[in-house]
């Protein structure tokens, strides 16, 4: 027979309170894909005072890295439990893959930049050959509870599927990926700076107000090029045409 502390549990000010405190716990759905994962593996009745506890606030801390989460809970004892929930982190090489297949979708990728999780992310990772939700949980607790999870763990469990609906990108930064790395991957590369030659205005006097010259009639600024457009420029009168005539080209050179 399992023998587990039965006292009341010593209150805490202060403590991670859930937020939801009737009814389901995690209203997004990667949380709730976490809790049905749980509740289907777990003993029912130390989730269901799991839950209390995270109701009550007795967790003191949860501090989630790649691969682990530790947190302590106060329970009847003063010192609280020291809780520790481990899974898979995943390497640089299947990262690099998973980034790969998220950029490949156009949609994926615009969402997750957008802060939003999407629902077909799981089939990705399960074409991949791996899991995004965890299936097996290394729980530890240093309660005298042997059964796993207590329910010092399951408050945690509750605690953190919560915290995954304020940050879905915490389910993959306990898979190893950051946000800030992940978004980093997938954001689109900046453009590669245009390089134009700044010429000293002095150094422009010569040519500055000549017409306009191309690629293909670089001829544009010669001088008699230049006599040919003041006249179209600046027509004379009729009569005057061919008298001036010389002098535009007098001007031009």
């Amino acid at each position: 027979m399992a023998w587990f502390e039965a006292g009341k549990p010593i209150r805490v000010e202060g403590g991670l309170r859930a937020r939801t405190q009737r009814g389901s716990i995690g209203s997004t759905w990667w949380s709730r894909r976490f809790i049905d994962i749980l509740e289907r593996v777990c003993d029912k009745g130390r989730l269901s005072r799991g839950r209390a506890y995270a109701r009550a606030g007795q967790v003191l801390s949860i501090d989630l890295a790649s691969g682990v989460v530790r947190a302590a809970v106060q329970g009847s004892r003063r010192k609280p439990y020291e809780i520790t929930i481990e899974i898979e982190a995943y390497d640089e090489e299947r990262w690099t893959a998973i980034e790969e297949a998220i950029a490949a979708q156009a949609v994926y990728r615009a969402k997750l930049l957008a802060g939003e999780m999407p629902t077909e992310i799981e089939e990705l990772f399960a074409a991949l050959g791996i899991d995004l939700f965890p299936r097996d949980l290394d729980m530890a607790c240093s309660c005298p509870d042997w059964g796993l999870p207590c329910k010092h763990l399951s408050a945690v469990l509750y605690l953190l599927a919560e915290s995954f609906d304020d940050d879905p990108f915490l389910v993959l930064a306990w898979r190893g990926r950051s946000r800030d790395r992940l978004l980093g991957s997938l954001a689109a590369p900046e453009p590669e700076p245009v390089l134009v030659r700044d010429v000293p205005f002095a150094d422009r006097l010569a040519d500055f107000y000549a017409p306009g010259a191309t690629a293909h009639r670089p001829e544009r600024r010669s001088a008699a090029v230049a006599s040919d457009l003041l006249p179209r420029v600046f027509p004379p009168p009729r009569d005057l045409a061919d008298p001036l005539a010389a002098a535009y080209r007098r001007l031009g050179e």
